[in-house]
């Protein structure tokens, strides 16, 4: 049986050295593709990551339901770490925020669950009445990153400006990662100052992204992560098509051209970054 089913990307050349995906959503990517039949389970999609060389993975939760499954596909993948949290436009759509999030704080303590998100703010698809919602949620997030000695992975579309203010208000916690990292390089300087973590998906790829580019060329390769956020944002040649966990190649080779350093050494950063932050699988 193929491992990648036929309809999706095929897979890069593997990558000369071990990196991890450091955000993906392998239960929507099996729920989008359907399970019946395909072999796309996210056991599936794990062994076509470890093919390329991405042999360890972050399963990020987006509410509730996603967040238990995560914690528990981490109990029984040692490829697998986990996060928990309400997304941001998750948030004012609950009818008692207080409640769902004291489920999240129950599962952020488990020993695989190994980061608090994502959350934040999301201008995008939330306003009026919902951002303050959105914004409570993320303060809540923020302390229980904290309390729990845990990363901090941010979710921040169309606001930038109030990511920073909330997070300076509540006081970061050590270790923050800004998902899907999508500013230009004056937030990308304002980010590394405060020891911020910046994870690239594959927009870096896109030909219309030179502002990303030059941030993945200024941030010091110590606080550079890669992800796929599948099954969304899928990089160059496949733009459009569904993404998964095995085709983070594309972006790490994106990132080690813009910043003309070698492929290895990108990838050895990478994974470090991953050990420091998140500890061993």
């Amino acid at each position: 049986m193929k491992v990648i089913p036929e309809n999706l990307p095929r897979a890069p050349e593997p990558l000369p050295s071990p990196v991890f995906d450091s955000h993906t959503h392998l239960d929507i990517v099996a729920a989008e593709r359907g399970t019946a039949g395909s072999g796309w389970s996210a056991a599936a999609q794990i062994e076509a990551a470890a093919k390329v060389g991405v042999d360890r993975l972050v399963q990020v939760g987006v509410d509730v339901a996603s967040s238990a499954w995560g914690a528990d596909l981490a109990t029984r993948e040692n490829a697998v770490v986990a996060t928990v949290a309400l997304h941001p436009n998750e948030a004012p759509r609950l009818a008692d925020l207080d409640a769902a999030f004291a489920e999240i704080v129950a599962l952020a303590s488990q020993p695989r669950v190994r980061g608090v998100g994502e959350t934040g703010l999301d201008f995008f698809r939330t306003t009026g009445e919902g951002l303050k919602a959105q914004e409570l949620s993320f303060r809540y997030h923020i302390a229980l990153a904290k309390q729990v000695g845990k990363p901090l992975i941010v979710h921040d579309r169309d606001a930038h400006a109030d990511i920073l203010r909330v997070l300076d208000d509540e006081g970061a916690p050590d270790r923050v990662v800004m998902h899907c990292f999508s500013g230009d390089a004056d937030f990308a300087r304002e980010c590394v100052r405060r020891g911020f973590h910046l994870s690239f998906a594959g927009t870096v790829t896109f030909k219309n992204a030179p502002h990303l580019r030059e941030a993945a060329a200024l941030a010091p390769l110590d606080q550079i992560l890669v992800e796929t956020d599948a099954p969304y944002l899928t990089p160059m040649p496949f733009r459009g098509k569904p993404n998964a966990s095995y085709l983070i190649p594309l972006t790490v080779r994106a990132i080690a051209e813009t910043r003309g350093v070698p492929l290895t050494e990108v990838c050895e950063a990478i994974s470090a970054n991953g050990e420091r932050l998140l500890g061993p699988w």
